[in-house]
């Protein structure tokens, strides 16, 4: 029935949703060139190795929906003071990492300006500057983005 192989997919996904919907069975046969043959009329099967295609649904059982937790009995709560004293210990964790990432900030643009000064005798082409420079543009970069991250969170720490 379907010689070529390239026509063999679309013509396929068309027999199988016409044969669900008049529910006739699908048969991939091989030749005796070893090609396989998708067909649904007994005519096409004489001679040839067919077995039917089966057609597979996946069922998933819904989702029983969660009511609300019970706390089990002895397990610790926190106070409000305690969680305070915690916000109070991250905030000073990230404003200790932001001064440091500041500091690696003015390190990094201070080596780039440096880079920046020097011109070597084998760099004629602009482009080998460039490159040399990259290293030190993708270090300022980087510790901007992670100032900025910074101060999201100490940001988000107070909302």
């Amino acid at each position: 029935m379907f010689r070529n192989p390239l026509f063999a997919a679309p013509i396929l996904c068309f027999l199988a949703g016409t044969a669900y919907a008049q529910a006739a069975p699908i048969y991939k046969c091989i030749d005796s060139t070893g090609r396989p043959l998708y067909t649904s009329e007994k005519s096409d099967m004489s001679g040839k190795k067919c077995e039917p295609l089966t057609r597979e649904v996946n069922v998933v059982p819904a989702q029983k929906p969660r009511g609300p937790s019970a706390t089990p009995p002895g397990y610790p709560r926190e106070t409000p003071e305690q969680r305070s004293v915690a916000k109070e210990k991250q905030r000073e964790t990230l404003q200790a990492e932001l001064a440091k990432e500041q500091q690696l900030l003015a390190d990094a643009k201070k080596a780039l300006a440096e880079q920046e000064a020097v011109r070597s005798g084998n760099e004629q082409n602009y482009a080998r500057v460039l490159e040399r420079l990259r290293p030190y543009q993708e270090s300022v970069e980087l510790h901007e983005k992670n100032i900025e991250a910074l101060q999201r969170e100490l940001a988000n720490l107070y909302r």
